[in-house]
């Protein structure tokens, strides 16, 4: 019941298409109470009334009928239309709500999340948002209200024969308590099962072309069959379980019809029931043991959203843990001074990833981090762009602590080029320009001189409007790095980052890109991680990191004469 009172109260904005459903059902309620009443009266007209008094009550009756149904046809619109109006936009404002939060979770919640699982909490999940709004919560009223009219009007027509049709009832009462405990954590099992097959798909598309490169088609297809199959028998289970529950609850509800066969005939028989009134029992009857064997089926959906709303609300109530301080201030000015102090990181507790890490670069400096593979050089980026927020120390920029200003105004004034390069599936001209605000085409073009991108993308027959498919499929590794980097300069903020920004590219093109960042350099700070040192020798500093510490700081030439790590690391890369 709570995760149902939270849901209709973010479905505030829709309250008042709800409301009307509610009218368009109450109008629909009446009508459908109406219509045997009309009928029990045509019955007795024609076995008491003459000829000519009939007649005339015959065409009353008819078109107050024809009424009842126009009526009813329009309220059935109303209400199955707005129902799904309100239903359909509510699940869209779910979803863009469980991914906006998505958007404000730090990357250490993504750790140990797949995203197929997420994915199917946006897609799935909210979908039973639906069912709830326009046939669960609907049905569960019209039902209600059915059976109470439907009770009322047998106790009026007979209240003995209504009380021995009220046999059945707690039977079919506790058979839908059982289906609530015992048959519904299985449908809610197979949602579950069915968010772990999405991620199995997700993960296996995504990695299509290291399935094919590796031969392992086989094997994942057996893990997708599996996870099919494991889908598949628990679906199955949980509707066998509602096969052998919904014959059952008509097999008792039919029960009530078998009295009032036997016991209103008999009335019947001995004068003390009428034969329109017998007729019209039996019609509120069909009317009212429905409702007792649709309540288990709107049980089921209910539980279904709420198992939905679980999980859902599990994202939502996750909170973000980098957050913007109460008083924290926009970064305005920007120039550049980029101060790490005494910062130390990890991200397992005890397992720690840097130590004690102080140095200092100047606007207009470029400086580069170097060392063995898993030092913490990428880490050190995600700190700066606070991703992470350090375990201790500060990481400041023009002597303002990171903490104490705004994410949106810190990460507006650094652009990243990172290892790992994400493209969207769009235009070449709108990958360039993501993040930049207003560029013109001749801005674009700029940016990709300045990475040298320009000129294959100007022999391409599409130029600047050719698409390049998801993540830049249609690319090589080294046009997508200098998409990258001209993504980074058009957004002309104060400091640049590049992790790896040369890996995939050619000794020629990586010359020519550090042409351009030496000259970027004159107006920006810089921040370089490499592995090929020839990329850092025309740094302002280069900082050697091991084990998560600084243990060299200078230039190529100071460093080269330490004998150290530095001296060390260019002789293997000279010598290969």
């Amino acid at each position: 019941m709570k995760q149902l009172v939270r849901l209709v109260k973010y479905a505030r904005p829709y309250w008042s298409l709800m409301i009307i459903t509610m009218v368009s059902l109450i109008g629909i309620t009446a009508m459908n109470l109406i219509g045997p009443w009309l009928i029990r009266d045509l019955t007795q007209t024609l076995l008491d009334e003459p000829l000519v008094d009939a007649l005339e009550q015959v065409k009353k009756l008819a078109l107050i009928l024809g009424v009842v149904y126009v009526l009813r046809a329009l309220f059935t619109y109303l209400y199955r239309y707005l129902s799904h109006k309100a239903a359909w936009n509510f699940v869209a404002d779910m979803r863009t709500m469980v991914y906006n939060h998505l958007q404000k979770l730090s990357l250490r919640y993504y750790h140990d999340k797949q995203t197929g699982q997420l994915m199917s909490r946006t897609t799935n999940d909210t979908a039973t948002f639906e069912v709830l709004i326009a046939h669960a919560v609907p049905d569960l009223i019209t039902n209600v209200l059915i059976l109470v009219g439907v009770a009322i009007i047998l106790f009026i027509i007979h209240p003995t024969l209504a009380l021995l049709t009220m046999i059945p009832v707690p039977f079919l009462a506790y058979g839908g308590s059982v289906f609530t405990k015992r048959v519904l954590p299985h449908f809610k099992s197979a949602q579950s099962t069915l968010a772990e097959l999405n991620a199995v798909l997700q993960d296996n598309i995504s990695g299509m072309k290291e399935i094919q490169a590796f031969n392992q088609q086989r094997k994942e297809k057996k893990k997708v069959e599996l996870g099919a199959k494991r889908y598949a028998e628990a679906i199955l289970h949980a509707l066998n379980l509602s096969a052998i529950f919904h014959p059952l609850v008509e097999m008792i509800a039919s029960f009530g019809t078998v009295i009032v066969v036997g016991f209103g005939g008999w009335l019947a028989l001995e004068g003390r029931l009428s034969v329109a009134d017998i007729i019209g029992f039996l019609m509120y009857l069909s009317l009212f043991y429905q409702p007792i064997a649709t309540l288990a089926r709107v049980t089921e959906d209910l539980q279904q959203a709420i198992a939905g709303a679980e999980r859902v609300f599990e994202v939502l109530d996750t909170d973000p843990d980098i957050v913007d301080a109460k008083d924290a201030v926009d970064l305005a000015e920007v120039k550049g001074k980029i101060s790490f102090d005494q910062v130390s990181f990890h991200y397992i507790q005890g397992n720690d990833v840097l130590k004690n890490i102080s140095f200092e670069v100047n606007p207009g400096e470029m400086v580069a981090l170097v060392g063995p593979t898993g030092v913490g050089k990428t880490t050190l980026i995600s700190l700066l762009a606070r991703f992470y927020d350090p375990v201790e120390g500060r990481i400041l920029i023009d002597g303002q602590d990171l903490k104490n200003v705004t994410m949106a105004s810190l990460r507006n004034n650094i652009s990243i080029v990172l290892q790992d390069i994400f493209l969207f599936n769009g235009s070449i001209a709108e990958n360039i320009a993501y993040g930049a605000k207003d560029a013109t085409m001749e801005d674009i073009i700029r940016a990709a001189k300045v990475a040298r991108a320009h000129e294959f993308i100007d022999v391409l027959p599409e130029g600047y409007d050719t698409y390049i498919g998801e993540r830049g499929v249609k690319l090589s590794g080294g046009q997508k790095q200098r998409l990258s980097i001209a993504r980074a300069v058009l957004r002309d903020t104060k400091i640049l980052v590049f992790d790896e920004a040369t890996a995939s590219v050619d000794v020629e093109t990586e010359r020519l890109i550090q042409e351009a960042i030496q000259t970027l350099a004159e107006t920006r700070t810089i921040v370089v991680i490499a592995h090929r040192l020839s990329t850092v020798k025309n740094s302002d500093k280069i900082i050697v990191l091991k084990e998560g510490e600084i243990v060299e700081a200078g230039t190529h030439q100071e460093l080269l004469m330490h004998n150290g790590l530095y001296q060390h690391l260019c002789e293997v890369q000279l010598r290969n």
